[in-house]
């Protein structure tokens, strides 16, 4: 168990510093945030990209778990066209009747009361933290606290990349915030050992899969032991699906395989489909926690954004994307363990829904090149985790190639 309110963990990483000899390209007037792939997209339908030169990409990171439509779905193009040129933004200031329907339509699905809107998972996490730390002090605790796990991400403003259980997104931003008590995920005993030394806990904040942290899936009965632990202690339960939820895990939300209720969810990424939206759902006790002027976001629900989600939520439902990413997923990682069956460098395959991971043994960052130049996108996490997050509309002759191309990429790498 790591407690963060005194100090950052002792645990010291160097932060990055720009060698401009490792990028493909160099681009002076954007600062030196990213270390883009060579390639520029200029053009997607569906599952599928095009860059400059023609070329044809399956695309299985669904730009990290954002383009779960896959890529310019007319349903979703025709929507933000036409509101677009009916009306794009007014401030919260005012009623925004897109929002207000959106709000409703998110407590329909997840069972909550209530919602703000931002404009990213970062702004949702922060939005939960503060709200956590409102309802401590509410009840009397000078420093409320909140247990965050291992291997998390939560966002990179100053408190999401404090609860983050990832020191290469902390390094060289200390002091971090005090306010947070860090276990292992999937540790139950830990988080119950946490609230018998520490009476200032007021929430838990979670992913229920860990997607950066490298596909992490806990045991059954986590999020049951978790509800258990913040029911007896008066705990509120926060649950990060920016990743893992609106769809990509099979349900509408990740909690949902587990049949339990959380206190407060936060969401982005899928939410709407490439336009920037965020959200914090509460429930009970939490949703009434914030009044006029404890929290605000300039462009958070605006028209456009909301038109966006709502066209999102429709377009899953009508043609049944909860069940299509159920049944791809799991046509996907049974066909990865056969293919890759008895490579001793193999660790696991796993995950939920359109949330894949396969761990290898050691790092395997250049596999993303690699395919790349295969014409298929993927992602590596936790340096020996190789990430795919599809599009919900894959067909079963996509997943297909993407698992044979995949397969062919890893079984060379690893056999050198």
């Amino acid at each position: 168990m790591e407690s963060l309110n005194k100090s950052p963990s002792d645990t010291k990483v160097t932060p990055p510093h720009a060698d401009h000899s490792k990028t493909d390209t160099y681009m002076p007037n954007l600062m030196n945030t990213y270390l883009p792939l060579p390639v520029t997209f200029v053009r997607g339908e569906g599952v599928w990209l095009w860059d400059e030169e023609g070329k044809r990409y399956l695309d299985a990171l669904a730009g990290v778990a954002v383009c779960g439509l896959g890529h310019c779905h007319p349903e979703l193009v025709k929507a933000i066209c036409q509101q677009a040129g009916t009306l794009i933004h007014t401030s919260n200031l005012y009623h925004i009747g897109k929002q207000e329907q959106l709000a409703s339509r998110l407590a329909l699905l997840s069972g909550m009361d209530n919602a703000f809107f931002c404009n990213s998972g970062a702004e949702a996490n922060e939005a939960a933290i503060k709200l956590a730390r409102l309802y401590g002090h509410g009840k009397n605790i000078d420093l409320p606290t909140i247990i965050v796990m291992e291997k998390s991400f939560h966002g990179r403003t100053m408190a999401t990349l404090t609860a983050s259980g990832n020191r290469k997104v902390q390094a060289g931003f200390e002091p971090l915030l005090t306010g947070f008590a860090r276990v292992p995920y999937n540790d139950l005993e830990a988080v119950a050992q946490v609230g018998v030394h520490n009476k200032s806990v007021v929430a838990i904040l979670v992913e229920p899969y860990q997607g950066e942290g490298g596909v992490n899936v806990p045991q059954a009965n986590y999020l049951q032991g978790l509800r258990h632990i913040c029911d007896q202690n008066g705990w509120l339960l926060m649950l990060d699906e920016v990743q893992c939820g609106i769809g990509r895990s099979g349900n509408w939300f990740a909690f949902q395989h587990s049949c339990i209720t959380p206190d407060v969810i936060t969401l982005a990424k899928g939410l709407g489909s490439g336009v920037a939206i965020g959200a914090c759902l509460a429930k009970g006790t939490a949703a009434k926690v914030f009044k006029p002027g404890n929290h605000a976001s300039t462009f958070g629900g605006n028209p456009l954004a909301c038109t966006a989600a709502l066209t999102t939520l429709k377009v899953i439902e009508d043609q049944d994307l909860l069940r299509n990413a159920m049944e791809q997923g799991d046509f996907m990682r049974s066909m990865f363990k056969a293919e890759l069956a008895g490579l001793p460098d193999l660790v696991q395959i796993r995950g939920q829904g359109l949330m894949i991971g396969i761990e290898l043994s050691r790092p395997c960052g250049e596999l993303v090149k690699t395919a790349l130049k295969k014409g298929l996108l993927v992602n590596v996490t936790s340096d020996k985790v190789v990430r795919l997050l599809p599009p919900l509309v894959i067909q079963r002759s996509e997943a297909e190639q993407v698992v044979s191309i995949l397969s062919g990429i890893v079984k060379d790498f690893l056999a050198t």
